[in-house]
């Protein structure tokens, strides 16, 4: 796939992963390994398909440990917006709303958004900026974006894995009653 741009290689990649996490998250959605390690796995293809090189010269590596850091904030803060609670058959549930999918929305159509203007409005600028701070090309950045986005589904999942942890260790509730989790 080298023959992609850097924008139709965002594309791809982001909206895949934004598909995926939509698709299992957003509404009333049951906690299953599976749900959970669906989106992993969907983010270690992407990985594999799109990560050519990993630029080790210069500021690189600090680039790309700055997508992982950013994509740990954002994983937090979806994380946060997907309350969890034991269901009344005992099972247990998350619901995904509207700003559980706005940050993911946002967040996908920023590295998008990026990825178009690297290409068509700040090229020159981007060049300057890489020869300037020791940036090795796009596939610093392109990496940076795919490991931001591998960071924030790890945090999310490990955020569900935490909340099923602790719901499951808490009291069970009567019958017909939904338990919230605890924050």
């Amino acid at each position: 796939m080298n023959h992609l741009s850097q924008f139709v290689t965002a594309l791809i990649a982001g909206g895949t992963i934004l598909a995926i996490i939509l698709a299992t998250d957003l509404g009333r959605r049951r906690v299953t390994n599976m749900r959970m390690v669906r989106s992993v796995l969907a983010v270690a293809v992407i990985i594999v398909i799109f990560v050519h090189s990993f630029p080790t010269s210069g500021n690189a590596p600090s680039l790309q440990l700055i997508g992982v850091g950013v994509g740990v904030i954002c994983g937090l803060v979806a994380g946060a917006l997907l309350p969890a609670h034991r269901g009344a058959d005992g099972l247990i549930y998350t619901t995904g709303g509207v700003g559980y999918a706005l940050v993911w929305i946002v967040l996908s159509g920023a590295r998008v958004l990026f990825a178009y203007g690297a290409e068509h409005w700040f090229t020159e600028g981007l060049i300057r900026f890489s020869i300037e701070n020791e940036l090795s090309g796009p596939d610093v950045y392109a990496n940076a974006f795919v490991f931001m986005s591998l960071a924030m589904v790890l945090t999310r999942t490990a955020v569900l894995v935490t909340k099923r942890r602790r719901i499951r260790n808490s009291p069970v509730a009567p019958a017909g009653t939904e338990q919230p989790a605890a924050a």
